[in-house]
């Protein structure tokens, strides 16, 4: 019981700290609500599986070091624009509106430049808030 009951409240301080709120220089006004994924598990799931989202949601992925990042789109139900961040905070790269994968297999989409983190958001928001190359990200826990 003892065990049981610090889990729990283990799971309950990191599903606290597991949501972050996102802003954009250009857009200080729009937020999007994101979960973090930072192990490896997180990290390769990834928003596979989900059938919806809401339109101000999405996930951050938070990778130890800058690298060059490449995504896919395989399991995963909904189409999805992928912000890439450089560890200085600043958006190095934008893939917008891609579909889920049907063809095995699945296309792999890399940054055109080094990324600490990627954005996944619901298609078309990047557009529609017109989030830009160059802008940069305030991260709030």
């Amino acid at each position: 019981m003892i065990i049981s009951g610090v889990l729990a409240c283990l799971f309950s301080s990191f599903s606290k700290t597991n949501a972050l709120d996102i802003s954009f220089s250009g857009q200080p006004n729009f937020i999007i609500h994101a979960e973090a994924a930072i192990t490896p598990a997180q990290l390769t799931r990834g928003l596979m599986f989900r059938q919806s989202m809401p339109a101000d949601s999405g996930m951050l992925f938070i990778f130890p070091q800058e690298s060059i990042r490449s995504f896919w789109m395989k399991n995963t139900l909904i189409p999805l624009d992928m912000i890439f961040i450089s560890a200085d905070d600043k958006i190095v790269d934008i893939k917008s509106n891609f579909q889920p994968c049907t063809a095995d297999p699945c296309p792999v989409y890399q940054s055109a430049a080094p990324a600490k983190y990627v954005l996944e958001v619901k298609a078309g928001i990047i557009r529609k808030k017109g989030i830009a190359i160059g802008d940069k990200l305030t991260i709030h826990n």
